[in-house]
């Protein structure tokens, strides 16, 4: 398959060729027919990709002071590091496709293969999309036109919120695509439409669909214009579908509308409002949300779960559907909208349209050519060569951010054999395998467990298929390296220790989990001064988590197994290593339910008690400012203390000859961990982390989530 991607660091566009995508459940794999360029979204996107470090922070002035935080807690170096690596993430391009059937996955119904569809799928030739995201196309709607269809949705959606009624009047500022359609559908309500843009060529269009218009650049002022369009009363409402840094669309939607009017934001515009234009007015202000309801939320997209009809009557598939039969009826024309034609081969010529011809409307992509169906794709990389020496031939599951910034470059500066990367999507295992050099790019597993070649494998995809992917590395007898959590469930810890002790006088592969504060050098240092001292230790070590969203995966139990077993696992661990004992009881405790009904677990402290006698207590906080520090580490015993922040600096009170030890650059023990692991494998020496812990830590961390489970109840 191939798919256009935005280079957000250099701002080049370019086609990138992957294995196909492999089809799951809910979802389905579509051969794209035809694809709209979004004029509005995707110009931004490229003119963002093409300015320089400066106006990229004056774009996002969020995430600049996001930036500025993180590194006053994780450093400069560290924070430099991650905005790197995320601008150099490559972005697919593209929500508007139409294509036909080629897969469906299970608990799909509605849908049969060779069924022309409309979806949000990316620009590529073949696209992987849920059920939810896809609506079938009436025959005598055309490919073209159904291209517009998402667009239509996102236009469809704004004016369902204004609630327009028979013989209202409106004003459409910013005639782009979505306001061109927008104006079509206010007709079809019955409304009166004023349509205000600078681009005469897209005004004519507007009065084509029957809208009064207005050009502020030839002198026409649109507020005194909107007061003739509305007989002196008023507009009922503003749709504002611009794109502009300018405050002035809302402040002259307030200005336009009649008392208690209603404006409703779809386009991107400045938003310092002007309290006195809404205040006198009592103005409604709302901003609508792509295609409507179901829109970013993975219970209604991701897992295909529909709102009852009769609470929700218009999700964004329902919205694509009435978008498609106004299409049908003739009420909706698309076809004159289309600007400019090209073949999907020539989509760099494509983009230099839309940057460089600022009056183009739509671009549409044409996919003319047959669609090769594989798995994998040999990277061809000129410089890649085996080498002989390394006992460790590397298979990669996953390539997300901390695989891709993190984990895969700690194993590549160990210099094994990177063999194979595979990825569900497909498109991540030949971006990231180019970049770090592997030999193969696949989306499918056997690629790994199948291949004699490859006697260690990566395992870093969603918790929830954890356990599944390492048991199934183990009978294929490779060595397995899985980030943390191990599993989700005793069950699952149990069939991983039994495969261990099904026939322990045969030579087992390694398992290793990615533990990596435990091998951090400041944790080192602090392992080694304990040691001095025979006294039980108490431990308090505090993770100011911060909050994330309760429909992120890693919240989901079933998927992330929720915030204790996704993460808090890092500091059971670490306070086993550092206690050096067995933990002989726990507890938990959440914060009060009254207060936050809804996520007890990501504020909550574990208390621990190990055989020696020492025992801590683990705090993880999602409630508290981001100026504290993220990680701290205390460690109480023999009349010392040693306190450790954030693992750049960590200072010693009462030992004789330390005091402190800081790092320029914080260190978290990611490639020593790695490195670890790897001359475990070719030495032949024991897991850095013996078996036992690995299967004492995840049983003690998951029944701790429990325990915090059963309170909440």
């Amino acid at each position: 398959m191939k798919q256009i991607f935005q280079d957000l660091s250099k701002g080049g566009t370019s086609i990138v060729e992957a294995p196909s995508p492999q089809v799951n459940t809910g979802h389905l794999i579509i051969s794209t027919r035809i694809s709209l360029i979004s004029a509005g979204t995707e110009r931004m996107l490229v003119d963002f990709g093409k300015a320089n470090v400066i106006d990229k922070a004056r774009q996002q002035p969020e995430k600049v002071r996001m930036v500025l935080d993180k590194v006053k807690t994780d450093g400069l170096l560290t924070t430099y590091e991650a905005v790197q690596s995320k601008l150099n993430q490559p972005l697919p391009l593209g929500y508007c496709n139409v294509g036909v059937i080629q897969e469906i996955g299970k608990q799909v119904e509605g849908f049969k293969v060779g069924d022309r569809v409309v979806s949000n799928g990316h620009h590529a030739d073949v696209v992987k999309v849920p059920k939810n995201l896809c609506a079938k196309i009436p025959d005598n709607v055309s490919d073209e036109a159904a291209s517009f269809t998402v667009l239509g949705a996102i236009a469809l959606q704004g004016i369902r919120l204004a609630q327009p009624t028979l013989g209202e009047s409106f004003v459409v500022i910013g005639a782009g695509l979505i306001g061109l359609m927008a104006i079509q559908l206010l007709k079809a309500n019955g409304c009166r439409v004023l349509a205000v843009d600078f681009d005469q060529k897209k005004l004519e269009l507007a009065k084509k669909y029957g809208a009064e218009i207005c050009n502020p650049a030839l002198g026409q002022d649109p507020v005194t214009v909107a007061e003739v369009f509305a007989r002196g009363l008023g507009v009922d409402g503003v749709i504002i579908t611009a794109s502009t840094k300018s405050n002035d669309p809302v402040h002259q939607a307030a200005l336009m509308c009649r008392k208690r009017g209603r404006i409703i934001l779809v386009g991107v515009v400045g938003l310092e409002l002007n309290r006195a234009d809404f205040y006198e007015k009592e103005l409604s202000f709302q901003v609508s949300c792509s295609y409507g309801p179901g829109r970013y939320d993975e219970f209604y997209e991701a897992k295909g779960n529909d709102y009852p009809i009769g609470f929700v009557r218009w999700t964004e598939q329902r919205n694509f559907v009435a978008v498609l039969d106004m299409m049908a009826s003739g009420a909706l024309d698309v076809e004159t909208l289309v600007s400019h034609r090209f073949k999907f081969e020539d989509a760099v010529s494509a983009y230099e349209v839309l940057t460089n011809v600022r009056d183009s409307l739509g671009i549409v992509l044409q996919y003319e050519h047959q669609v090769e169906n594989r798995h994998f794709k040999r990277l061809d990389l000129p410089n890649y060569q085996i080498n002989s020496v390394a006992k460790v031939t590397l298979g990669c599951i996953g390539a997300g951010n901390y695989a891709s910034r993190v984990l895969i470059p700690a194993f590549k500066k160990t210099n094994v054999n990177l063999h194979t990367i595979v990825t569900a999507s497909g498109m991540n295992s030949v971006i990231h395998g180019e970049k770090a050099g592997f030999k193969i790019a696949s989306s499918e597993l056997n690629d790994i467990w199948q291949n004699s070649e490859i006697n260690t494998c990566i395992i870093a995809t969603r918790h929830n298929t954890h356990a599944k992917f390492v048991l199934d590395a183990l009978n294929a007898n490779k060595n397995v390296f899985v980030e943390k959590p191990l599993a989700l469930n005793l069950a699952e810890v149990d069939a991983i220790e039994e495969f261990y002790h099904s026939n322990p006088s045969t030579a087992k592969p390694h398992l290793m989990v990615g533990f990596n504060r435990r091998f951090s050098p400041q944790i080192q240092k602090m392992k080694q001064l304990l040691a001095t001292v025979k006294q039980p230790k108490t431990f308090i070590m505090t993770m100011n988590a911060g909050a994330i969203p309760a429909d992120h995966w890693t919240q989901d139990p079933e998927v992330g197994g929720g915030r204790i077993i996704g993460e808090a696992c890092h500091f059971i661990d670490l306070m086993r290593f550092l206690a050096g004992s067995k933990i002989v009881s726990y507890q938990a405790q959440g914060l009060g339910s009254q207060f936050d009904q809804d996520l007890v677990e990501d504020k909550a402290c574990i208390t621990l008690a190990f055989e020696d006698g020492s025992f801590g207590t683990i705090f993880y906080l999602a409630n508290g400012s981001n100026a504290f520090p993220k990680e701290r580490i205390e460690v109480f015993t023999g009349g010392k203390v040693l306190q450790l922040d954030n693992f750049r600096k960590m200072v010693g009170y009462g030992w004789s000859g330390f005091k402190k030890m800081n790092l320029w650059r914080q260190d978290k023990g990611q490639e020593n961990c790695v490195q670890a692991f790897v001359e475990a494998i070719e030495k032949g020496e024991n897991t850095p982390i013996p078996l036992e812990e690995i299967l004492e830590v995840a049983r003690v961390t998951i029944q701790a989530a429990q325990l915090l489970r059963e309170k909440q109840a």
